[in-house]
């Protein structure tokens, strides 16, 4: 068990609404009438707080999370200071706190942007972009993808311009890759070494990759994320902050994620 922000959540719900109800069960079982002016303080508190944390913690377990992008690892998809939406339910539902799925929903597809928890220290959330479904062989040589042994192919965009706390970006080789007809951006640094290495994905597990191929610590370095590690789709930027650009990206508000 994870003691995150969920459990905070979990645990103030639970406490709130036991002092809450435990109030009202006391009046109740000892016939005293409600006199608000009689009300404890730790009880008002409790009132007012236990329907406002109940429902985030609803909406944040269920429904959608917000997450902050630290790093450059997704651009250009994501910069840095990005502020992302993250669907909860699309690959199940779980239980909160334990994340034990009960409910099926459907599938992860690949060229999703996905949220999971970093299988070597699931205390920290990771995104990057789904390239390897259960059973497959991925292949990574010289900076060109293949899965199961197809090439995926690549439509140059010209040199890349960073912003931001993403400058350092700037002249590496944008691309759109058409993953299996999944059409998106990813960054090339042909200055950076290359990589190699062949990966065939187990059953039950998905092999992850930054979107900034030669800037990413993802499935080529530490291997393939586990399917109850996955916390959902990221799907809407709802805000950027970047101190080092013009502090709120107004561009950037109310992109959908592809």
């Amino acid at each position: 068990m994870d003691f995150d922000f969920s459990f905070f959540l979990f645990s103030a719900s639970l406490v709130t609404g036991i002092i809450w109800g435990g109030y009202y069960y006391h009046l109740k079982r000892t016939n005293t009438p409600y006199i608000e002016e009689n009300e404890p303080l730790i009880v008002e508190y409790a009132r007012s707080f236990f329907p406002v944390v109940f429902v985030v913690f609803l909406l944040r377990s269920f429904i959608a999370e917000p997450f902050r992008i630290p790093s450059g690892s997704m651009m250009p998809t994501l910069l840095i200071g990005d502020f992302i939406l993250v669907n909860k339910f699309t690959y199940g539902i779980r239980i909160p706190v334990i994340n034990k799925k009960i409910i099926d929903i459907s599938e992860p597809q690949r060229g999703d942007a996905v949220v999971f928890r970093y299988p070597k220290n699931p205390s920290v959330d990771y995104i990057k972009r789904l390239i390897g479904l259960p059973g497959d062989h991925i292949r990574y040589i010289d900076k060109q993808l293949y899965v199961n042994d197809q090439p995926i192919k690549y439509v140059s965009l010209g040199r890349y311009e960073g912003m931001g706390q993403g400058k350092s970006m700037t002249g590496a080789e944008l691309l759109q890759e058409d993953l299996l007809g999944v059409k998106h951006k990813i960054l090339i640094n042909h200055r950076a070494p290359n990589i190699k290495g062949t990966f065939i994905v187990p059953q039950g597990h998905y092999f992850m990759m930054g979107d900034n191929r030669d800037n990413s610590n993802d499935s080529r370095y530490w291997g393939t994320v586990p399917e109850e590690n996955l916390v959902g789709k990221a799907f809407f930027i709802w805000m950027n902050w970047d101190w080092e650009n013009t502090g709120i990206g107004f561009n950037r508000i109310g992109t959908v994620i592809k």
